[in-house]
């Protein structure tokens, strides 16, 4: 059976935020491979992120990096509109950068926490979405796929109560983006990740609390950034997933089911 992947998304202009490590790195392989044309956002890994565009470029596919703090709503406008201008146009635009910040107790939040939370996890993707917008409809629409995550639905771990709030405005924002840009052509969803072992758990969970974590999942195993990626390359293709708007996909090993 010919794979629709191979026709689907060949030569569609992608841009992946937080994109050189962890599960952004991994989605950004796997666009390419099925010939995507890929920005690479990064803010501090440079290196991870140049490595990541050379091994796609050796691999016979396109891509480039573009760096930006999305601390900074300037930084996230501009990241948008490079990749616009060096492809083109946009198609797909995949809201992956955020971050837990840090673990910090209800009594210790303080108004900087929470505007680093915030700011990084809501603001920012808000800011990308309206940047991205008016390309893809001169596109002719297209595809957001916003990253929220299970903490989304289970209220996140220890400390994480801020970053678990941003991921649940991520869900319901999807919902209700989905509605508005419909008429676009325009098709909002959102991955959910459940505990992945990536760069964010190495920073932020120990060792004790990973095994906690992998208590509560069924398949008894954390998750891989490569198994996320499929659900972005799935949500992207208007043949695979061409009447989905407004969903979120849980990849999560059986941890959360709706």
């Amino acid at each position: 059976m010919d794979n629709p992947l191979s026709h689907d998304l060949k030569g569609r202009a992608v841009l992946v935020t937080g994109a050189s490590t962890g599960i952004g790195a991994a989605t950004a392989r796997a666009f390419a491979a099925q010939g995507a044309r890929v920005a690479i956002h990064y803010h501090s890994s440079a290196a991870a992120a140049e490595a990541l565009a050379a091994e796609i470029g050796a691999a016979g596919g396109e891509a480039f990096t573009v760096a930006g703090d999305f601390n900074v709503s300037a930084d996230v406008r501009s990241v948008v509109e490079r990749a616009a201008q060096r492809f083109g146009r946009l198609d797909v635009l995949i809201n992956n950068a955020g971050g837990l910040v840090a673990r910090v107790p209800v009594q210790d939040t303080t108004d900087a926490f929470f505007d680093d939370v915030i700011n990084l996890n809501v603001r920012s993707l808000v800011v990308a979405c309206a940047a991205a917008v008016p390309h893809l409809r001169r596109a002719g629409g297209g595809s957001i796929i916003n990253v929220t995550s299970v903490a989304a639905r289970n209220g996140g771990g220890n400390g994480a109560t801020m970053y678990a709030a941003a991921k649940g405005f991520v869900s319901t924002y999807t919902h209700g983006l989905a509605k508005e840009l419909v008429k676009d052509g325009i098709r909002v969803n959102a991955v959910a990740p459940g505990v992945i072992a990536t760069p964010f758990h190495e920073r932020y969970s120990t060792p004790a609390m990973l095994e906690s974590f992998k208590a509560s999942i069924p398949m008894g195993r954390l998750g891989t950034a490569d198994e996320c990626a499929g659900a972005f390359l799935f949500l992207a293709s208007p043949a695979l997933s061409g009447y989905m708007t407004g969903q979120i996909l849980e990849v999560n090993g059986g941890q959360y089911m709706p």
